[in-house]
């Protein structure tokens, strides 16, 4: 019984705090009972005079200092949206035959495995609401809440062995199986209970925020290349001690670049698709996950969760360091997209506002065609396969 509370325990904690605090239900203590540091001050004073006052940054920054919970909506959140080329107006234009705001297969020049994965409901018709994703991608659900309960290593994928060791947990054991009220109650479709972040340990105040800012560990100062840019070029270094220039891998096929770091729980919990993406269009694409900057080092911002699951890890000085973390983050989520590693003053993370996880897809052309948000919330994988597939139907 004390495993299966231990357990729950650990739901909530995942859905909690591995994310910037996605339940506005709870109101931040008062910028009085949150007074900020010395060095957070002056990080503070020297952001203001740096950074534009209509950026990204600055509102984050705003934000910060008001005390907010930096919700989906709140800072750069709300600024920070996903672009792409290829959305539901280019879908009905270059598809929809009979102008029924619908996409049947007989319409779709695509082969069916590229129409079942833009047809996310599986109503096998692609319509408007297959290209919303107004939610973001730590919205509470079932099945959100049963995978961060069942994935009890952090790696972003739930084995055969998890899943029967979850079914023992929830009670199984003690007669063989589980009813239909012990799976509404264990597997909520609704947020974390509000109260629980309210005295926790790792709960951020604004001073570690502030300077996880300037640190660049929450997010990139940068907002990054717009859609139809040219992709910033850039020469980064493989795990194997290659190296790899953007502008010469751009050509025959699209690139797919993936940004990220061990201490983010929202990537590793990404993991699993990101993997399932890789190995399905592997051959269609070109595939790179750039390592960057750590969002939750032991001496900055710790996370509970990151320590239930022993990775504590400090911010690299160096980029040796760097690697040898990289390394490890790809035999944790037993990942085989190639990795490149970002240099330790973190050019390409802040040209691409990669931290702490983003996602791009490059055309042939070298123009950038998709951008999600801002990670976490805005870190949908399966929206760059849209664009991905959509890409490769020309």
């Amino acid at each position: 019984m004390n495993a299966r509370f231990i357990l729950l325990g650990t739901l909530f904690l995942c859905l909690s705090i591995s994310i910037l605090h996605a339940d506005d239900r709870v109101k931040s203590a008062t910028t009085e009972d949150d007074p900020l540091s010395t060095e957070a001050q002056a990080a503070v004073d020297e952001l203001k005079k740096t950074l534009p006052t209509d950026s990204e940054p600055m509102a984050m920054l705003e934000d910060i200092l008001k005390g907010s919970r930096l919700s989906s909506n709140d800072g750069w959140f709300s600024l920070a949206k996903s672009q792409t080329r290829f959305g539901w107006d280019y879908v009905v234009k270059k598809f929809d035959e009979n102008h029924d705001d619908s996409v049947e297969p007989k319409e779709f020049s695509g082969s069916e495995a590229d129409f079942a994965r833009l047809d996310r409901d599986g109503d096998e018709l692609i319509t408007i609401a297959d290209f919303d994703w107004s939610e973001h991608s730590l919205t509470s659900s079932a099945g959100l809440n049963m995978f961060f309960m069942a994935d009890r290593d952090a790696n972003g994928k739930v084995t055969e062995q998890e899943f029967v060791s979850l079914f023992k947990m929830l009670g199984a054991s003690e007669d063989g199986y589980l009813s239909i009220d012990e799976l509404r109650e264990q597997f909520p479709a609704t947020e974390a209970p509000a109260r629980l972040d309210q005295k926790r340990p790792d709960r951020p105040s604004r001073s570690t925020l502030i300077l996880g800012l300037k640190n660049q560990e929450i997010g990139s100062l940068q907002s990054g290349p717009q859609l139809e840019d040219v992709a910033p070029d850039f020469t980064l270094t493989t795990l194997q001690g290659d190296s790899v220039t953007l502008s010469q891998a751009v050509g025959d096929k699209p690139i797919v670049l993936i940004f990220g770091n061990f201490t983010c729980g929202p990537f590793r919990s990404q993991a699993g698709n990101i993997e399932k993406l890789y190995e399905r269009y592997k051959d269609r694409a070109k595939f790179f996950l750039v390592y960057v900057r750590e969002a939750h080092p032991k001496e900055s911002w710790w996370m509970m969760s990151n320590q239930q699951a022993g990775i504590e890890i400090a911010q690299p000085k160096d980029f040796s360091g760097r690697r040898e973390v990289a390394a490890t983050c790809q035999r944790h989520l037993d990942l085989k997209i190639p990795f490149l590693i970002d240099s330790i003053d973190d050019t390409v993370g802040a040209q691409y506002s990669g931290m702490p996880n983003r996602l791009y897809l490059i055309d042939q052309q070298g123009r950038v065609v998709f951008k999600n948000g801002r990670g976490p919330f805005g870190f949908h994988p399966r929206q760059l396969e849209q664009a991905l597939v959509l890409l490769n139907n020309p």
